[in-house]
């Protein structure tokens, strides 16, 4: 039988994620620090919203303090809830088409432009994967096959 009070317990973290493009066929990804929950797996740039924060104003502050760009053209992409063992996680998802700045590991994360296709076969987080799928039907409604 599961324990309701562990599960009531269990904490909630809202997190605003950022889905990078370069405006062709590649996503912005960093390495989770391997001290954190789910270290050392790869992950889509974003940060923890904030107590009286909006989602749009916790993804433009986390972008600058991880990544030193400032967002300027992002559209809701997905939202996702997700429970660990340890935690649950909400997360507010947004597609970056356009940004000022060079991307770099602010926090010494590494960082790294990965192909779209290339996505799926790189360690994410669990809770990420639904992104993975949001991104790949993006692209291809995106960037339909041409009739030959």
């Amino acid at each position: 039988m599961p324990n309701i009070a562990l599960e009531s317990e269990r904490k909630r973290v809202h997190v605003a994620v950022g889905v990078i493009s370069d405006g062709m066929d590649k996503i912005l990804i960093s390495r989770r620090a391997e001290h954190l929950h789910q270290g050392g797996l790869w992950e889509f740039p974003g940060g923890k919203v904030e107590a009286g924060e909006t989602v749009e104003d916790a993804l433009r502050r986390e972008l600058h303090e991880e990544l030193a760009i400032e967002i300027t053209n992002f559209e809701p992409l997905l939202t996702i809830s997700h429970d660990y063992n340890d935690k649950s996680v909400l997360l507010d998802v947004w597609w970056i088409s356009e940004f000022f700045g060079e991307p770099h590991g602010r926090e010494g994360q590494p960082l790294r432009w990965a192909a779209i296709d290339e996505l799926s076969g790189l360690e994410f987080p669990a809770a990420n994967r639904a992104i993975i799928v949001a991104i790949q039907q993006k692209a291809r409604i995106q960037s339909p096959l041409s009739a030959d």
